[in-house]
Order: structure tokens, then C-alpha cells, then sequence
């Protein structure tokens, strides 16, 4: 049974188009855990692989692999303690380690030797991929990258969600907000004003907000507190570096968890940045709040890195040479 949730309706009101039918794939990392992967789209097409963020899920890519399946082999996984992943038994399973051993499961699981595949990372699953920058199957596998809405240090430092100056005092209650225990409980009116002023721009449609909260809600209390806490002391400075394959970096100029001045440090520390987007107005959910602007990267990065026409990614990476 597929873990996907139901995408937002569109304008008219009407139901989205089904998703394509997954082919469920378990991926054994490092540590003997279990991580969940759907593999969506027809065999030997150009392979994408999306890693979602804190608190998200397979579903929180609904609209990307619906899209993106029509003519490329499409690969979501659960980070662990989200979705179909199990939460770790303890404290050890969770670190950037433990992220970054997991994505090299994936990719193990569901590629073959040497095949290549452009991967999108959204918030903690950016950081993912910053964080496996320098192992092997990365290397191997990984094209090209986007990166989206993420950042690679001092998250709750430079956090907007509490409406203070810069300091002390702003950054200890962020991490006492985002590392709250309390339960979420059920989606509610008041929750979801709360998760749009969190999360996402002041413009996204009541639909969106839902289908992010739906999302949000779901994840396991364990499991959203233990990754605060690895958020709230995460450093990928040096990880960033070692990005040494062509990335895209994308945000919302609403984002208040992790808003631009990281994807601009970002932009000034990746060996090879191919683009940098920022969208007006939107927050931090970009792939349920633009939909259409991140699969149009990771198309681009695809079309120019990973197509059937490899001439014209080598063109471009001589172009780049050549700047």
C-alpha cells in the first residue's frame, strides 16, 4: 500500500489526477534500519530521486511525481521516524550521519551500478544531501542536485518564526518551539493558521495549508522532537564544500525556517552552483506552495545533466569551465 496522501484540489475544485502505482522498495541502512522507497514511472527513464524534509513525507512530493513520472523514473523515500520508515529505536539513530547513511541505501537499492540520477533535496532532506556529499554512492549516482528551502547551520540562529531581533533570547525560543513535546493532535482551524505563519507564504491557498498540515500532523512525536534537537545543532559548513557536482538552489522570500540568507551562503560556497531562484512570496514548503517552479528545476537539471542527449550536458559543463 502506497504512503501517498491525496494532493491538494486544484482551482476549480476538482479532485488532482491519481498518482501512478509504486513499486515499494525496503532499503537496509547502514545500521540495520529499514527505510521505505516508492519507485514511480516507467523503467530505464531518466531516474530523479526526492528526499523530503523534517516532518514530511513521500507524500509531501505529490505534485513533483505526478508530474515527473509521466516520463521519468521517479524514487521518494521516508526519512526515518517519518512515513513508513519506522522511528529509530534510540537516540543513536538519529544524526546526519544516520541521514546521509540512509540516502546511500536508497540509492543502492533502487540503481544500478553507475547509474545516474539528478537528486532534489527539500529542508532536512538538503540537508541529507549535503551531508553525504563526500560518500561513495553518492558520488556515484548523483548528476546533479537541487536544493530547496534548506540551509547548512545555525538554523534556529537565523530562524523567523519568533518575531524578535536577532539574539540570545530569539534563538532559545525557537528551539523550544520547534523541540515542543506536545502533541499536535488533529488538524484544527487554529492549527493550521499556526503551520501557515510557520511555514508557508501569506498567499497560499487554504487547500495547500491543508494538505501541509495533514503532512505535518502525521509524523510520529518521537520522531519530530529527536530530529529538532539534531536541527538545532546542525553543521554541514564543510559538507557544502564538498559538493563538487552541478547544484540548483531554491527558496521562498517568505521562508521563516530557513530563509534566504542561507541559500545565498549556499550559492557563495558550492564548488559548481548552475542557478540560484528565489520566489516571491512563498514560504517554506516550496513543493506543495510552488509546485510548478521546483519540478521545472529538477526538469532543467535533468534535461542538462542526465538526458538520453549527454552532448548537451557536456556542452554546459564546458560552458562552465570556460566562466
Amino acid at each position: 500500500m502506497s504512503s501517498r496522501l491525496p494532493g491538494p484540489r486544484t482551482a476549480s475544485g476538482t479532485a488532482p489526477a491519481p498518482l501512478p502505482h509504486p513499486r515499494e522498495v525496503i532499503a537496509v541502512s547502514a545500521d540495520g534500519a529499514r527505510v521505505h522507497a516508492e519507485v514511480y514511472g516507467p523503467e530505464g527513464a531518466p531516474a530523479v530521486v526526492l528526499a523530503h524534509g523534517w516532518t514530511c513525507s513521500i507524500a509531501f512530493w505529490a505534485e513533483q511525481i505526478r508530474d515527473l513520472a509521466r516520463d521519468h523514473r521517479v524514487i521518494a523515500y521516508d526519512q526515518r521516524g517519518h512515513g513508513r520508515t519506522p522511528v529509530p529505536a534510540g537516540p543513536s539513530g538519529y544524526s546526519t550521519r544516520a541521514l546521509a547513511d540512509d540516502l546511500e541505501a536508497v540509492l543502492a537499492a533502487t540503481l544500478g551500478p553507475g547509474e545516474r540520477a539528478v537528486l532534489a533535496g527539500h529542508s532536512m532532506g538538503g540537508m541529507t544531501l549535503m551531508a553525504a556529499a563526500a560518500r561513495p554512492a553518492f558520488r556515484e549516482h548523483a548528476a546533479a542536485a537541487l536544493l530547496c528551502s534548506t540551509g547548512p547551520s545555525r538554523l534556529t540562529a537565523e530562524s523567523l518564526v519568533v518575531p524578535l531581533r536577532a539574539g540570545g533570547l530569539r534563538t532559545r525560543l525557537t528551539q523550544g518551539i520547534l523541540g515542543a513535546r506536545a502533541p499536535l493532535g488533529p488538524v484544527t482551524p487554529v492549527s493550521r493558521r499556526i503551520l501557515k505563519y510557520a511555514t508557508m507564504g501569506p498567499g497560499s491557498p487554504a487547500e495547500r495549508v491543508d494538505a501541509c498540515a495533514r503532512i505535518v500532523h502525521a509524523c510520529p512525536r518521537r520522531a519530530r522532537v529527536a530530529w529538532s534537537h539534531v536541527l538545532a545543532g546542525l553543521d554541514l559548513d564543510a559538507d557544502v564544500r564538498r559538493l563538487e557536482l552541478p547544484v540548483a538552489v531554491l527558496v521562498g522570500t517568505a521562508d521563516r525556517l530557513t530563509p534566504p540568507v542561507h541559500s545565498r551562503a549556499l550559492v557563495a560556497a558550492l564548488p559548481r552552483c548552475v542557478g540560484t531562484e528565489e520566489l516571491a512570496g512563498v514560504g517554506h514548503m516550496t513543493p506543495v506552495e510552488a509546485p510548478e517552479a521546483v519540478t521545472a528545476r529538477i526538469r532543467e537539471l535533468v534535461t542538462t545533466y542526465l538526458d538520453v542527449q549527454p552532448q548537451q550536458g557536456r556542452q554546459q559543463e564546458q560552458k562552465e569551465g570556460a566562466a
